[in-house]
């Protein structure tokens, strides 16, 4: 080593590595966000999303001289912020040297429904029409909107049954503002009874032992997909020791799925009480609604409701925490949601310990759905009887069945449970739509599998459909009809899987990029195609890719004929190692 490199070493010790802080930087992100030295709470690690959302927001990218200062602000390791900024799809990190985006974005859903009423010729048309320097297309997966097919968002305005002309019009006009949304206010509630139930508790006039037994004896489940009774959920947390958190899940991002974005628009107070109600049983700390980041406009909704109960007095200022996601698909699962809210990418935890045992900061915490909570009030209210007395074909209860694809009228049906396909679409859907005849539905959005126009009379319901390899999950459902291309439907979900795999293990990562490039064959190898699906079901850490071969495999079990007149062959033979 010569002298000038030893002389070069000592002067650069002591002095961190990388890029120097922009102290000009600094500055405006104090300006932007409020000064950390006198605001210690702004500096916790949990605050990230929301400062780089609010970042994004104010610059419509995140440069990384805006990163660098963002990391001194909450004195976090630059990797550890980039690593973040970098995982979710809502940020757009611009590197040094890269031009920043135009000021205009538009996203053009490609979810399964968008992709049935025309949405790749939708983006062919807008990229061909809109001005580059101006604005740019981009692909997004579901935006929870799958009833007005196809969906495109400009900015944070969403264009429904939109047309590339409609489009042009939004992006000419500037409006890109979240669309007006009609609500039901605190007072509406309360002269309907709201908040009795949430008083009463309060007050001792109702017991936690009492509830708890009034929902087990109306059967209310979990409504997000895992369908866990709500009482025992409930029991297992409070047998923890304190502190204890309670956390909403309202990031409904499986395709096909929209039922909570319509409780909320309708009542969110409704949806409050319950989940305040929660969150008093189990004696929580803190309330955190993890709210999706496609719903800007009930985002405004939600923190004006929670404005409406400080200032009535029904809660503590901050109690309640409203948090944004940043569209990522797997903070669905409820352990990876608690990764983010704690301010990490959303990348499931293993398990044991359940969230349940050790959740958000470490603490026990209760996770529910939105429609799971929404449901409490009514059923103290109207009794567990009514609730249970609600079901068809030997199931109980009700359903919020979100509908989409080749039905006449498209939308959250609130029906009973254990109600067949045939019955949700001739006495809610108005029947299928004009030239289409029922071929194929997805039960449970893209993870819940695919079953033919033939098994059309199985009862919709948990535990009624695992043994034709599926399941209700959320309850979105997708109708097909003989105008589809199987093939098609395929690749588009495994593309959105493979899309949206965190990335955390290999099963998962590696198994849905390959059965994707599997299915863009023409000639499908069902040994190699189950194979894979094994090992994606067997190691994959959670739901995501142990869920993304069940569109596959039922179209490899029901489907050999329509696949085989769609000119896919599929082959018995085995072609070699799949992995």
């Amino acid at each position: 080593m010569t002298d000038r490199t030893v002389s070069s070493l000592r002067r650069r010790r002591g002095h961190p590595q990388g890029r120097d802080l922009s102290p000009v930087a600094l500055v405006s992100l104090r300006a932007l966000l409020g000064d950390e030295r006198k605001q210690p709470s702004m500096r916790q690690h949990d605050q990230l999303l929301e400062h780089l959302h609010a970042i994004q927001d104010a610059h419509s990218h995140l440069s990384l001289v805006e990163l660098r200062a963002l990391a001194a602000y909450m004195n976090l390791p630059m990797a550890t912020v980039y690593e973040t900024a970098t995982f979710y799809a809502h940020f757009d990190v611009l590197h040094d040297g890269q031009t920043a985006p135009p000021d205009t974005t538009v996203r053009v859903c490609d979810s399964l429904s968008c992709q049935l009423a025309g949405a790749a010729q939708l983006k062919a048309k807008l990229e061909a029409g809109l001005d580059p320097e101006r604005v740019r297309v981009l692909r997004a997966p579901c935006m929870g909107r799958c009833d007005s097919a196809p969906v495109v968002e400009v900015g944070h305005h969403h264009v429904k049954f939109a047309t590339a002309e409609g489009v042009a019009a939004v992006v000419d006009t500037g409006h890109f503002h979240p669309e007006a949304i009609l609500w039901q206010r605190l007072e509406a509630y309360q002269q309907a009874g709201g908040y009795q139930l949430l008083a009463d508790c309060h007050a001792g006039n109702v017991s936690v032992d009492a509830l708890m037994a009034t929902l087990e004896g109306a059967g209310l489940r979990g409504l997000g997909g895992a369908g866990f009774p709500t009482f025992k959920k409930w029991h297992f947390v409070r047998q923890e020791p304190g502190p204890r958190y309670c956390v909403i899940n309202a990031d409904e991002g499986e395709p096909g799925t929209f039922k909570d974005r319509y409780h909320l628009e309708k009542s969110p107070h409704q949806f409050l009480e319950g989940a305040l109600i929660s969150a008093w049983a189990v004696e929580a700390k803190a309330l955190y609604i993890y709210l999706r980041d496609e719903y800007p406009g009930l985002h405004r909704v939600l923190g004006e409701a929670i404005e409406e109960l400080e200032y009535a007095g029904w809660v503590d200022a901050g109690f309640i925490v409203l948090r944004r996601g940043a569209g990522a698909y797997i903070c669905g699962e409820e352990s990876a949601l608690i990764e983010s809210l704690e301010g990490k990418p959303g990348k499931p935890r293993h398990r044991p310990p359940y969230v349940a045992q050790q959740g958000l900061f470490g603490c026990p915490t209760l996770v529910n759905n939105v429609e799971t909570v929404y449901w409490i009030a009514p059923i103290w209210q109207k009794g567990a009887e009514w609730f249970a007395g609600q079901g068809r074909n030997g199931r109980s209860g009700l359903r919020s069945f979100s509908v989409s694809g080749r039905v006449k009228h498209p939308g959250v049906y609130l029906a009973p449970a254990g109600i067949t396909l045939r019955e949700l679409v001739d006495e809610y859907c108005g029947g299928m739509a004009e030239g289409h005849q029922l071929a194929a539905y997805l039960p449970g959005g893209a993870s819940g599998g695919i079953l033919p126009a033939s098994k059309a009379d199985i009862p919709l319901d948990f535990d009624t459909l695992q043994a034709h390899g599926c399941f209700i999950g959320s309850a979105a459902v997708i109708v097909l009809s003989q105008q589809d291309n199987l093939q098609a439907v395929a690749t588009n979900l495994l593309a959105f899987f493979a899309d949206e795999s965190c990335g955390q293990c290999t099963p998962c990562r590696v198994g849905t990029e390959k059965m994707l490039t599997l299915l863009e064959r023409n000639d499908w190898d069902v040994g190699q195609l189950t194979r894979l699906a094994q090992v994606m079901q067997d190691a994959s850490i959670c739901g995501l890719g142990q869920a993304a071969p069940n569109p596959v495999l039922g179209l490899l079990k029901d489907f050999r004929t329509e696949l085989s007149q769609q000119q896919i062959i599929v082959s018995d033979a085995a072609k070699g190692d799949a992995l």
